[in-house]
């Protein structure tokens, strides 16, 4: 499996590119503005994209759902709880001063346990409500990688300030959802260096 992080957006996210070598089917995870250096790396890896998923539905990670769906006509998902941000990416955009286009609805919704198949490779869903309600990070099981979205940061946690946040709720999906994979497993942010959930376990201070 190929595994890149582009770095997109005026909020710096972690846009991350998933591929199977020997199919060539391709997912990309929270594709959150720069749809032209995301369809760069695509080409350059030789993939196709049948896939994009939002951990969450805020703006700074769905910008470019739009441009890149109508890019590779890949299927795109999202956690219902989140579904209704979708049509109010530029107005929120717009609040801070900054510029996105709103998505285009998903085609299917994401469920909690749900699997997603790329080539040889799987996604585990895992909703982790907190952030946002509708909050997922995502699991390779077999290459013990996590992606986190702004569930989980190295050293830090999402932001719960926002309206459907709740602090309680996203230690509680942290603890209860994150923190029973095994210790090795790689984490990789919404935003930020990638750390493990053994460091996270023992070193993050917002949840000692």
């Amino acid at each position: 499996m190929t595994f890149d992080v582009i770095v997109v957006g005026p909020l710096g996210v972690n846009c991350s590119l998933l591929g199977c070598e020997s199919t060539g089917q391709a997912v990309v995870v929270d594709p959150g503005g720069d749809a032209q250096r995301i369809l760069a790396a695509v080409q350059m890896r030789g993939l196709t994209v049948t896939t994009i998923i939002n951990t969450h539905g805020h703006f700074d990670h769905v910008g470019a759902n739009a441009q890149l769906k109508q890019a590779t006509g890949a299927e795109l998902l999202i956690h219902p709880a989140d579904e209704p941000m979708l049509t109010k990416v530029a107005s929120v955009a717009g609040m801070y001063g900054l510029q996105a286009e709103n998505s285009p609805p998903p085609d299917r919704l994401l469920e909690d346990g749900q699997i997603i198949q790329f080539g040889h490779h799987a996604l585990q869903v895992i909703h982790t409500p907190g952030h946002t309600p509708g909050g997922c990070c995502l699991y390779l099981e077999a290459e013990q990688k996590l992606i986190s979205g702004d569930t989980l940061f190295a050293d830090g946690v999402g932001r719960t300030d926002l309206p459907g946040g709740s602090h309680e709720q996203l230690v509680t999906s942290i603890r209860t959802r994150l923190f029973t994979l095994p210790d090795q497993v790689e984490v990789w942010p919404g935003h930020g260096p990638a750390t493990t959930i053994g460091h996270e376990k023992r070193h993050n201070p917002y949840l000692d």
